[in-house]
């Protein structure tokens, strides 16, 4: 199984390059890597074998592949292939291909990553790979929202390096394990720049603008798989290290809570959709126990989400609500709205229950309040007016109903990794909070006309945010 870990995790990266050379089959080498990752993912989750890897003794370079890694690389492999099913008949060069399987393949190294500097190696692969992806269309705008992603991703990563050097220092090992015996400002410096790179709280507010400007299937990959890529180290090292949990914690709350506020008044879908995701990876760091199977759900019911939002006529809720969509996308929008709100008989209800069972009482009410800004949300997708009659008919991508029928697939499909939650106490509680969220923007939310400043989103002031995070961490820290 060693050998197999090895040779799965450098394919990805020798199949990317070597689609150069084979161009006529970029698609098939993308599609083919993608169900790879799918085979050895289920691997890691049915047999809940761990696999640790010592590559250098003395620096404490580790791999380590377990069910939580399966979980995380089984969401990365299914959004990767619904975003190659989509991009099938479109004119998208080798180029893109080769990018999208690199990045594919550092996601999934970040999955099973055990030290800091494989982690950083794996970080700044993918911040080049995304910045070619949300660039390729080579607009002056698409290259800008490219560089700003870019500048504040290397911005966190040299924080990051700082406090990954003095770990080092103070332990003599990059592992995670070196965390218990580092300073107060090796912690904060690794954490400000894993919560930058994971668009947690504050110093994620980059994530909007880049999510929701770049092309359709760039946006699916980005919210849908890279985003957690900052979250995984932070979960993997909350269950190693109980130090840090109560900090985690309390960014988890309070990510989940901006968030969902900014969803909610939110009026273009792209946007909302990008702000939900910052909601959502809170709730993915709040029970690192459990985080698998909700960054699973996440992914595919988000990645979905944005493919069909941009099959919409419109990126404007005002204007969707007066104008009937297509029942069939209606449909796929639903589902993977009602995922997300937590609904039964989706993989959102049954991840969103194991995650709030896991969490202490006050932790778990101040999230069941973020999870009914959520229902609140994503009424604005379900309650959109839909028909069956061709004039409603817009142009919609040819590959966006595989892609979309994968994503809606594993959805169901990953009912059976949580089939303990459906008892009829937590379907009660979770209609309950789906049935307050739906009257709440019926009565209220749906009728104002707010609109949020979104200054914040300025480059200059991204890196002041990064500031004031890193003296918070500090502050956390002494206490």
């Amino acid at each position: 199984m060693n050998l197999l870990t090895i040779g799965w995790i450098a394919l990805p990266l020798f199949v990317g390059f070597s689609i150069y050379l084979l161009p006529r089959f970029d698609r098939y080498l993308a599609i083919a890597i993608s169900l790879a990752s799918m085979a050895y993912s289920l691997g890691l989750i049915l047999t809940s074998e761990v696999i640790k890897l010592e590559l250098t003794d003395s620096f404490g370079v580790t791999l380590m592949a377990d069910s939580l890694s399966g979980y995380f690389i089984l969401g990365n492999a299914l959004v990767t292939a619904a975003v190659v099913l989509y991009c099938w008949r479109q004119e998208k060069s080798a180029f893109f291909f080769t990018q999208l399987t690199v990045l594919h393949g550092s996601v999934n190294a970040v999955f099973i990553c055990a030290d800091f500097i494989s982690l950083y190696v794996a970080l700044e692969v993918i911040g080049i790979a995304a910045f070619l992806l949300i660039s390729y269309p080579r607009t002056d705008r698409s290259i800008w929202i490219g560089l700003r992603y870019l500048f504040v991703s290397n911005t966190a990563m040299l924080f990051y390096l700082i406090g990954a050097v003095l770990v080092y220092q103070s332990s003599g090992s990059f592992a995670y394990e070196g965390l218990r015996q580092a300073p107060t400002d090796a912690i904060a410096l690794i954490l400000l720049g894993l919560l930058t790179k994971g668009g947690i709280f504050v110093s994620g507010l980059w994530l909007p603008l880049t999510h929701s400007e770049s092309e359709t299937p760039v946006s699916a990959m980005l919210s849908g798989a890279v985003v957690k890529t900052g979250v995984f180290p932070l979960v993997r090292c909350a269950l190693l290290i109980n130090d840090i949990n109560p900090i985690l914690q309390l960014f988890s709350v309070a990510t989940a809570l901006l968030g969902v506020g900014y969803a909610i008044f939110e009026k273009d879908t792209k946007r909302m959709l990008a702000a939900s995701t910052i909601s959502q990876l809170g709730f993915v760091l709040a029970a690192p126990a459990v985080a698998g199977p909700y960054a699973l759900s996440h992914g595919l019911a988000k990645a979905s989400l944005f493919l069909t939002a941009g099959n919409l006529p419109s990126r404007n809720f005002r204007t969707l609500h007066q104008t009937p969509i297509r029942w069939p996308v209606w449909g796929i929008l639903t589902t993977a709205s009602l995922s997300i709100a937590g609904v039964p008989l989706i993989a959102g209800f049954g991840a969103k229950t194991l995650t709030l069972k896991a969490l202490e009482p006050w932790h778990s009410a101040v999230l069941t309040i973020a999870a009914v800004g959520t229902a609140v949300a994503f009424a604005k997708f379900i309650f959109i007016p839909f028909t069956r009659f061709s004039e409603a008919d817009h142009k919609i991508s040819s590959g966006f109903w595989p892609a979309a029928l994968l994503l809606l697939g594993g959805l169901i499909a990953a009912n059976a990794f949580s089939l303990t939650t459906y008892t009829p106490n937590n379907i009660f509680k979770a209609l309950l909070v789906a049935g307050i969220g739906w009257l709440i923007y019926g009565v209220c939310i749906r009728h104002l006309k707010v609109e949020l400043p979104r200054a914040a989103e300025k480059f200059e002031h991204l890196i002041g945010a990064m500031s004031l995070m890193l003296v918070l961490l500090f502050g956390m820290g002494l206490v």
